[in-house]
């Protein structure tokens, strides 16, 4: 089974193509690049070169897994339509992860809790928490780290670096989703929900204020 699995909910815009055989997963052609600016310009030319570099085509591919956040409303859609858009033209479903839970999945084994923060901006972060076995014990949040309260002491993604003293946490690797996380945290054995962005904040923008009456002289 081939998967694109596509990712833009953090600075970095991510694409890679992943084999899944059974419970074994081969990344096949990554293409990551750091930069917030970037989403919609680089996530479609990225999936793209995946698929060249695994010797393969689009018609070729099985899957696609689509990070759904939480992210920046802007960032997080680039990915989620060029997702929607592949698997509508090629007719192969698109499963939604919480790119949260994918950065989980790359966490290594160990026997403490964890947690995964990512920076959402407003000197916020968006974050859960983890058992030692990488399953989610606690829904995504958006908080500031000062009012996070939690007597986890290690915790992986960007937020974790960012905040590391306000939290009185030890950062840990991964910092971002990676395609082989994205395709961990996929259950591929049910009919994938919709691509439904996970927003934890109201839109900045707001609808207009009733129209002032203009008056002539």
């Amino acid at each position: 089974m081939l998967v694109l699995a596509i990712d833009t909910s953090t600075p970095a815009v991510t694409a890679g193509l992943v084999a899944l055989d059974g419970d074994t997963l081969e990344s096949r052609g990554d293409r990551v690049t750091v930069d917030p600016r970037a989403h919609g310009e680089l996530i479609t030319p990225h999936a793209l070169e995946a698929v060249k570099a695994a010797g393969v085509t689009l018609r070729d591919l099985d899957a696609i897994v689509c990070g759904v956040g939480p992210g920046p409303f802007t960032g997080l859609r680039a990915g989620m339509a060029t997702a929607a858009s592949l698997a509508h033209a090629l007719g192969i479903p698109a499963y939604p992860v919480c790119s949260l839970d994918a950065i989980a999945a790359d966490v290594a084994p160990g026997e403490a809790p964890f947690l995964v923060l990512t920076d959402a901006r407003r000197r916020e972060v968006y974050w859960a928490a983890y058992a030692a076995d990488g399953s989610r014990t606690d829904d995504p949040h958006v908080e500031r780290p000062a009012d996070l309260e939690t007597t986890i002491k290690v915790a992986a993604g960007d937020g974790a670096l960012l905040y590391a003293d306000a939290l009185g946490v030890q950062p840990i690797e991964p910092r971002f989703p990676s395609p082989l996380g994205l395709v961990k945290a996929a259950d591929f054995d049910q009919e994938p929900a919709p691509l439904t962005p996970l927003y934890l904040r109201r839109p900045d923008a707001v609808e207009p204020a009733a129209r002032k009456k203009v008056t002539t002289p």
